[in-house]
């Protein structure tokens, strides 16, 4: 199986990811914060306005994270799985991994491992020392897969996001690992 990190670079692209975004958050994301912050974290934070101002004004980068299916052979169109995406952090040498996001039928399939190896590789090209990410502290399943991974809890915070709506995370860092 071979995975690929396709980058979103057209309008075109950006409103897939907006769709793909909103089915997985929609899958995912009402049984632990409910429908109403699940629609509105979508609309401010996913929704194709939201990515576009993110890749213009916070140098935000994405990417589809695609998988050629072992025996497709290269005429195989790849698969669309999830996406990421962050960007850059010079003043703390680190990249902020601001989404890792995949299908529930993708999920436990070591694409998130694949993830993180990719981010390490793009943090050394970079020379950045670390990657970070924001968790909501209650997603155990994301818990888990993070320190399993070499994550390490650095912080517990509280944002006010608008809406009446707060995100209650652990911020997790993992240093950036030499080449096997």
């Amino acid at each position: 199986m071979e995975v690929e990190f396709a980058p979103v670079e057209t309008e075109e692209h950006v409103g897939q990811l907006a769709e793909l975004a909103g089915e997985i958050w929609r899958d995912y994301w009402p049984a632990l914060i409910g429908e109403g912050q699940t629609e509105y974290m979508i609309e401010q934070f996913q929704s194709a306005d939201a990515i576009k101002r993110d890749m213009a004004e916070n140098a935000y980068e994405y990417w589809f994270v695609r998988v050629r299916e072992d025996g497709a052979g290269a005429e195989g169109e790849p698969r669309v799985v999830g996406y990421t995406g962050g960007h850059d952090e010079p003043e703390t040498n680190r990249f902020f991994i601001s989404k890792i996001y995949l299908a529930a039928a993708d999920r436990g399939r070591g694409f998130a491992s694949r993830i993180v190896a990719f981010y390490d590789e793009l943090c050394r090209e970079r020379g950045l020392s670390a990657s970070y990410l924001t968790v909501n502290k209650h997603n155990e399943l994301a818990l888990r897969a993070y320190r399993a991974k070499g994550f390490r809890e650095i912080d517990s915070v509280v944002t006010e996001i608008g809406g009446g709506y707060v995100m209650d995370d652990y911020v997790m860092e993992r240093p950036v690992t030499s080449r096997a």
